[in-house]
């Protein structure tokens, strides 16, 4: 058997704790930012890629979407499935790789928001293999809306001081993070307490993208249009420029 993977270690019962997190507070300012991105039309077929807990999936069924939520985490599928019946929503949450994923242009858009398995794969090939099979979901006029970490961010800052100043008590904490010039992954050992109170600690490596190298793999994935942007965390925005200061990128792909 294949060893797992940090990021398939860390969601195991994790799904209590990851609703706590500092950055899992911004739903609601993120699933208005994708109504508009809609155009409010509630007839369209949404899929939510790397779902985890799925918040972005409730609130948009709350809104009268049609949403299907994958993961590769069942503890994570298991906590929204519960949050979704105790709110009586109808939400098909499925356990799929997102790289290997069985839809045919099933749905009119899709959504991958907080790094929805895109960018925390082992290889640059594992993570354009989630474009691809994410763009392959999608009908022919379809949009894509992801955010993913920003590559300039660490070219000017440190990360681990960042993560610590967007960290509360009780949260994931990160150190010994080194940023490497050559591949653009930060490496760090990831602290997590999961929901049963036992602590793990995990090297993490995650691939940072230039905006370049973005536009360049979508267009490869030939979507038309590529706009990009800061991602501030519940307040998605067109008017936020994508500056140095960001540390993660909003994509807005359209076929």
């Amino acid at each position: 058997m294949n060893k797992k993977q940090w990021y398939e270690i860390l969601f195991e019962n994790y799904g209590e704790t990851y609703d706590q997190e500092s950055f899992t507070r911004g739903t609601v300012g993120e699933c208005d930012f994708i109504e508009k991105e809609l155009n409010f039309n509630k007839s369209l077929k949404l899929l939510d890629v790397g779902c985890g807990t799925g918040r972005h999936s409730i609130e948009l069924s709350k809104r009268r979407y049609t949403v299907t939520g994958i993961d590769l985490s069942e503890t994570q599928l298991a906590k929204a499935g519960e949050k979704a019946a105790r709110q009586n929503l109808k939400i098909d949450f499925l356990k799929h790789d997102a790289r290997n994923l069985p839809f045919e242009g099933e749905f009119d858009v899709a959504i991958m928001i907080c790094e929805g398995g895109f960018p925390l794969m082992e290889t640059d090939e594992m993570n354009y293999e989630i474009l691809k099979n994410v763009t392959k979901s999608i009908q022919k006029q379809g949009k894509f809306i992801f955010t993913t970490l920003n590559g300039l961010f660490p070219l000017y800052h440190s990360v681990e001081e960042f993560c610590d100043t967007t960290t509360d008590e009780g949260n994931a904490t990160y150190r010994s993070n080194t940023f490497d010039l050559m591949t653009f992954r930060d490496y760090n050992i990831t602290t997590i307490v999961d929901d049963s109170g036992t602590k793990k600690e995990l090297e993490c490596n995650e691939r940072y993208y230039v905006p370049s190298e973005i536009t360049w793999m979508l267009k490869s994935l030939e979507y038309k249009k590529i706009d990009i942007f800061g991602a501030k965390l519940g307040a998605f925005s067109r008017n936020d420029k994508l500056t140095t200061e960001d540390f993660e990128m909003l994509v807005i792909a359209e076929k």
